[in-house]
């Protein structure tokens, strides 16, 4: 088995758990989790691409609410002590990188001629 084949073997895998993840979060965890869903089934073909890429957060956050330790005081409460340093890192970090790749911008060497590709020739077998 070549790397091209493991890869999709794992992507096959992957899909294979993620489908029956999301076939039994649709069918019953929907119900348990969100009581504005409830009856609610035309929607829910539209979340199996979703579920399918997502499943071990899906799985984490539905036996996260089934064992009741969600914290819902928490939950929509953002870290912003962060949110000024990172407002002033994230263009400071921008601006450095965009000013190494000029200083580090290659040239190309005056003494040599450019070369004009030839179309590729027909191999006899």
């Amino acid at each position: 088995m070549n790397e091209a084949e493991a890869i999709l073997m794992g992507l096959r895998i992957w899909a294979m758990i993620g489908a029956a993840v999301a076939a039994v979060f649709l069918t019953i965890g929907m119900d348990r989790i969100d009581e504005d869903a409830q009856g609610a089934y035309v929607f829910r073909p539209l979340l199996i691409p979703g579920v399918m890429v997502i499943w071990p957060l899906v799985l984490w956050r539905w036996y996260v609410w089934e064992t009741g330790r969600e914290a819902w005081g928490r939950r929509y409460d953002p870290p912003r002590k962060a949110h000024f340093a990172v407002g002033m890192i994230l263009p400071a970090g921008i601006a450095l990188i965009i000013l190494t790749g000029l200083a580090l911008r290659q040239t190309w060497p005056a003494d040599v001629a450019p070369v004009q590709l030839l179309p590729a020739q027909e191999v006899s077998q």
